[in-house]
C-alpha cells in the first residue's frame, strides 16, 4: 500500500487524535528507521523514549518469538513465570517492594493513584488529595489527566475527577502551603518530559522526601519516561540519593511491547488485596518476556553507562550550539534532553518537519519553542555529531 493510500484510509477510518508527520515507517534496526520507499532515517525520538535498546534488538525479537510460539495469553487468573521473574528483577533494581503490571504509563499512574487511596483508607486517615506539579504529564485517562498540571489539556474534558492540587515545580514554599490534612501523597516526575524537560532541583526533591517522611505523606515518582536508564541511572530518582514510596514506569521497559508497572514498598503494596485492582492483559507472557530480554540487554551492553557518557557529550554539544545560535537554554540529563529555542526563533514543529524531510533525522517538538531528544540508549557520539551538524544547518 502506498503512502497516499495509507493517509487516505487514516483520515477516513481512524479517529483524528494525532498530528502525524508525513512519513510511514516499515522497518527499524538499532538507531535507524526506514520508510515505505526505503529511505533511511536516524531516530532521536525512539518511539517517545520507548525503544531504549534500539529498534528490533535481536535478543528482544527472539524472546518475543519464542514466547509467542509457546503461549501468548492466559490472563491473571493464573501464575506466570515471566511475570514473577520480571517483578523480582524490578524490585532488585529499585528499592525492593512489590510490582503490579498494566499496559501503559497511564495505567501505571492510575494504579499508583488507586494504591494511594487504598493505603489511606486502610489507615483510616481520611486523606485523599494528591499534590502534583504544573507542567506535569501523568496520562490521558480521566484520573491521570486530572493529575496532569496542564490546563490546556484538561479543559476539553472538564469536569475532571477531584482530588488533585497543583503547585509550581521547585517551589518548596508553594508545596508546603498546599499540604493539608487531606494530603495523601505528592506525585512528581524527576524530569517533566511532556512538560518540556524540566528537572526537579536536587535540593527540592530531597526536601520533598523529608517533608513526606515528617508528615506521613507518600512520595510517588512517575518515571514512565525517565526510567529504564534514560537519564544515565536506571531510575532518575537515584541521582538524588532518595527513594520514593511508589514508583511508576512504562515506556522503555519492553522495547515497544505494551507494558506499565507500579513498584511500591511493602507497607504500601500490602494495602492492595485480591479484587482491589486488575488487568486482563497486564504482565502477560509475551510482554514480560520482552521486558526481561530488554533489561538483560541494557545490563549486558552497558547502556545505562552509555546513556550517561553520550548524554554528557550531546548536552555539551547542544550547549555550544545554543551559545552560537542564541537559543534560550538546554535542559535535561542523560539522553533526555531539550533545547528551548526562544520566542523569536522558528517554530519547533517546522524545524522537526525540515529535519525529517531534508535531513532524514527524527526529533520531537514540545509546544512551539522546544525541541526534545530521546535517542536509543545505544546511540554513539558520531550519531550525535550527525544531529548536531543538521541542527547547525537547519535551525
Amino acid at each position: 500500500m502506498n503512502f497516499n493510500k495509507i493517509v487516505d484510509l487514516d483520515h477516513s477510518y481512524v479517529m483524528q487524535t494525532y498530528a502525524r508527520l508525513p512519513v510511514s515507517f516499515v522497518k527499524g534496526k538499532g538507531t535507524r528507521l526506514w520508510d515505505d520507499e526505503g529511505r533511511e532515517y536516524l531516530d532521536f525520538v525512539a518511539g517517545l523514549g520507548v525503544v531504549n535498546v534500539g529498534h528490533c534488538h535481536p535478543r528482544v525479537v527472539k524472546a518475543i518469538h519464542e514466547q509467542a510460539s509457546r503461549l501468548i495469553h492466559v490472563s491473571n487468573l493464573y501464575f506466570m513465570e515471566n511475570q514473577v521473574i520480571l517483578a523480582k528483577t524490578l524490585s532488585a533494581l529499585a528499592f525492593g517492594g512489590r510490582a503490579f503490571f498494566g499496559n501503559s504509563g497511564a495505567e501505571a499512574n492510575e494504579g499508583a493513584i488507586k494504591l494511594t487511596r487504598k493505603y489511606a483508607k486502610s489507615a483510616d486517615s481520611g486523606r485523599h488529595e494528591i499534590i502534583t506539579a504544573y507542567r506535569s504529564f501523568h496520562g490521558r485517562t480521566m484520573k491521570t489527566l486530572a493529575a496532569t498540571g496542564q490546563p490546556e489539556k484538561q479543559r476539553p474534558f472538564e469536569p475532571l475527577p477531584p482530588g488533585f492540587v497543583h503547585v509550581p515545580l521547585n517551589n518548596l514554599t508553594a508545596l508546603e502551603a498546599a499540604i493539608s490534612d487531606k494530603t495523601s501523597a505528592i506525585l512528581l516526575e524527576p524530569i517533566q518530559g511532556e512538560g518540556g524537560v524540566h528537572q526537579c532541583d536536587f535540593d527540592y526533591l530531597r526536601a520533598v522526601r523529608r517533608i513526606c517522611d515528617e508528615r506521613d505523606i507518600l512520595l510517588i515518582l512517575d518515571e514512565v519516561q525517565t526510567g529504564i536508564g534514560r537519564t544515565g541511572r536506571f531510575f532518575a530518582y537515584q541521582h538524588y540519593g532518595i527513594e520514593p514510596d511508589i514508583l511508576t514506569m512504562a515506556k522503555g521497559l519492553a522495547s515497544g511491547m505494551p507494558i506499565g508497572a507500579v513498584v511500591a514498598k511493602e507497607r504500601v503494596a500490602s494495602s492492595f488485596t485480591a479484587g482491589d485492582h486488575g488487568s486482563t492483559f497486564g504482565g502477560g507472557p509475551v510482554v514480560t518476556a520482552a521486558a526481561i530480554a530488554t533489561l538483560n540487554v541494557i545490563q549486558d551492553e552497558g547502556l545505562v553507562e552509555n546513556a550517561a557518557k553520550v548524554g554528557d557529550y550531546f548536552k555539551s554539544g547542544l550547549e555550544a550550539l545554543a551559545e552560537r545560535k542564541g537559543f534560550k537554554e538546554v535542559r535535561g540529563r542523560g539522553l533526555m534532553l531539550a533545547i528551548e529555542l526562544g520566542e523569536a526563533r522558528a517554530k519547533a514543529g517546522d524545524i522537526v518537519r525540515s529535519l525529517l524531510v531534508k535531513r532524514r533525522i527524527i526529533v520531537n517538538a514540545i509546544g512551539e519553542t522546544t525541541l526534545r531528544f530521546l535517542p536509543p540508549l545505544a546511540v554513539t557520539e558520531s550519531e550525535v555529531d550527525e544531529v548536531l551538524a543538521a541542527l547547525e544547518s537547519e535551525v
